[in-house]
């Protein structure tokens, strides 16, 4: 169920569950098949709040149920480059902590990736990569100059960087 702090997670979670109908096309190309119209409108109003249905729910297509969601929790553009800004400070100001394990921080770095992309911006994987290695404790630098060393991190996988040091770990 949507609610005020888990519109990325929903946002996932409901393109997942329309891929699934078969539907999603009504949403990503604006196709106007009203069989599907309306299924997609089904699954969403199970997934969001009664006071959100009655707000949403004179519009005609499924599209505009999604833009005007997406525009209420996401925000203008204004507002949505800001969340951009300080997510993207976030990540360059973030470092493993000495007492957290390479799963939280992992987790940590995956949850700004999601909520990024969520507001429009990618963050690559090398990206991450880098960012992983480079904020590890001085506790991990022999592992990380061994993965340097044997991995090119421009085309190795976040996981598997991530997998090979909880192994250590």
């Amino acid at each position: 169920m949507l609610n005020s702090k888990n519109y990325t997670v929903w946002a996932i979670h409901i393109r997942v569950i329309l891929n699934v109908h078969q539907v999603w096309d009504v949403i990503d190309s604006g196709a106007t098949d009203p069989k599907k119209n309306n299924i997609a409108i089904k699954v969403f109003f199970q997934a969001i709040p009664k006071d959100l249905i009655l707000q949403v729910g004179t519009m005609e297509t499924t599209k505009e149920i999604w833009e005007a969601i997406k525009t209420r929790h996401v925000g203008a553009d204004r507002v949505k480059e800001a969340q951009i800004q300080t997510l993207m400070t976030e990540f360059d100001n973030l470092k493993m902590k000495e007492t957290s394990t390479i799963e939280d921080f992992a987790s940590q770095l995956l949850s700004i990736s999601s909520k990024s992309y969520s507001l429009g911006e990618k963050l690559s994987e090398t990206k991450l990569v880098k960012k992983f290695l480079a904020s590890l404790p001085r506790k991990f630098i022999h592992n990380v100059a061994s993965i340097k060393q044997v991995l090119d991190h421009k085309t190795v996988g976040f996981e598997d960087v991530v997998g090979r040091l909880k192994a250590y770990e």
